[in-house]
């Protein structure tokens, strides 16, 4: 047993200060109760804890080239999306398991440095350099796995279904590392990804659609109907308008109007950007309660596009956060980048359409936990709970601003104006794993890191 006092806990009612959370060996909250401070000092966790981030969407690999994008000197470098993910494609080509692995793990020690205790990873590496896959077909997946065990997080593993090069398009030879030629080849993938998560107790599995125009649009049908019915379905879709304009010349419909039309989606569905939505596809999604996944750094570095809040809250749906590329780690940024962008085109300030009092900053993380939990095939909707894990991103109260903010104005300090230098600790499965920003075994994961950059020499 493990016994944490904090100054408060955020609880989906609001603050519950001088709270004691008892956990058993499992990281599993046994009691939540009240102490009076005056009792309490040795053993004070000197900050207030909110619920885990959940990171919903990740691809761990694009971390090696994070801000190596952004030089546009001739017409060879990348100026739009597609561009990118040609050099997107380059680095994907050259990594080994190990070198996955390596920076996989440099990459989920910053999440935890920022309080993500989950991550839910969109993996298409699948093969080896010649597009061959390994003997364990899992090979790659199961050096994200190491990973995650490592570093302490939980993850969910979402092997993807890669298949296409395009809307009735042959795959090119850049996404040779990537393919599932077939339905059974994919799901055979998904039996090897799912034995490897047997490999860490904090792993579990999910389905996964690179896109619309990635796999040929009836089997993605035939997987929502036919596949696993008990475990999340990712796919992104109608991130970039090309993308819905070469949908419209192959299927005569949008991506996510072939979606609605075609597959009864519910709230294990999460559509990842959704950028460019018409007010009947809104309205199709939010009725559907399936999630959107919104990364508002990689959408703003990429130039996708701002997705429509506004409608789709006053429709009811339903979204959470990822960071996607890893151009930026900060939870707390997500956040802001998502409703600061919805501002900008509003031109008003209250565009998180909250329930809670007008507190932006309570709704911001009831919707980034909530349905960011669902992501990861998580449906406890209690921020912190017996019998659930404890899973914490706690901020110094002897901050200065957290100091001195009342308990009514303490989330919205946190989500506004917090910063990495106010996270005290992170802990995941009852366990303290980033203290003062540093994780645990930060110098080593550091230095495996830089070893496998110099390999690649990519940077």
């Amino acid at each position: 047993m493990k016994t944490y006092h904090f100054n408060g806990i955020l609880q989906n009612t609001g603050w519950l200060q001088n709270t004691t959370v008892t956990v058993n060996k499992e990281g599993i909250i046994t009691n939540i109760s009240s102490f009076d401070p005056n009792t309490i000092s040795n053993d004070l966790v000197k900050g207030f804890a909110i619920p885990g981030f959940q990171n919903a969407h990740s691809h761990a690999f694009q971390y090696a080239m994070a801000g190596l994008a952004e030089r546009h000197e001739g017409t060879s470098n990348p100026d739009d999306f597609w561009g990118w993910r040609e050099a997107m494609y380059q680095l994907a080509l050259r990594m080994n398991p190990e070198q996955m692995e390596a920076i996989a793990t440099m990459l989920y020690a910053e999440m935890a440095r920022h309080g993500y205790t989950n991550v839910a990873e969109f993996h298409y590496v699948h093969h080896d350099k010649n597009g061959k896959p390994y003997t364990n077909l899992a090979e790659m997946g199961s050096s994200l796995i190491s990973a995650a065990k490592t570093v302490g997080i939980g993850i969910t593993l979402i092997p993807i279904f890669y298949q296409k090069g395009g809307f009735g398009q042959a795959p090119n030879d850049r996404q040779r590392r990537f393919i599932s030629p077939t339905i059974d080849s994919y799901l055979k993938l998904l039996d090897a990804s799912k034995e490897a998560c047997k490999y860490y107790e904090h792993a579990n599995i999910a389905i996964g659609i690179h896109s619309m125009r990635g796999v040929e649009p009836m089997d993605i049908a035939k997987i929502a109907q036919s596949g696993p019915q008990d475990i999340p379905f990712h796919i992104h879709v109608s991130e970039q308008i090309k993308e819905i304009e070469d949908s419209i010349k192959y299927l005569n419909k949008r991506p996510v109007e072939w979606l609605l039309d075609t597959i009864e989606m519910n709230d294990r569905f999460h559509l990842v950007h959704a950028t460019h939505l018409t007010d009947k596809e809104i309205e199709g999604i939010a009725k559907s309660k399936a999630n959107v996944v919104l990364c508002p750094s990689t959408e703003g570095n990429l130039g996708d596009g701002l997705f429509p809040l506004q409608k789709y809250q006053e429709k009811g749906g339903k979204w959470s956060i990822g960071t996607d590329s890893h151009i930026g780690l900060n939870p707390l940024e997500e956040l802001r980048l998502l409703d600061y962008g919805q501002r900008l085109i509003s031109h008003k300030r209250n565009t998180y359409s909250s329930t809670n009092q007008g507190d932006s900053g309570m709704y911001a993380l009831e919707m980034a936990t909530i349905s960011g939990r669902k992501a990861m095939n998580n449906f406890n909707s209690t921020f912190f709970k017996v019998g659930e894990p404890l899973n914490a991103s706690v901020f110094d109260s002897s901050s200065a601003l957290i100091s001195t903010a009342s308990i009514k104005n303490l989330s919205s300090t946190i989500v506004y104006a917090g910063d990495s230098s106010m996270q005290l600790k992170t802990m995941a499965y009852g366990e303290e794993i980033v203290t003062l920003g540093k994780h645990s075994s930060y110098q080593i994961i550091k230095e495996n890191f830089i070893k496998t950059m110099k390999q690649l020499k990519s940077r």
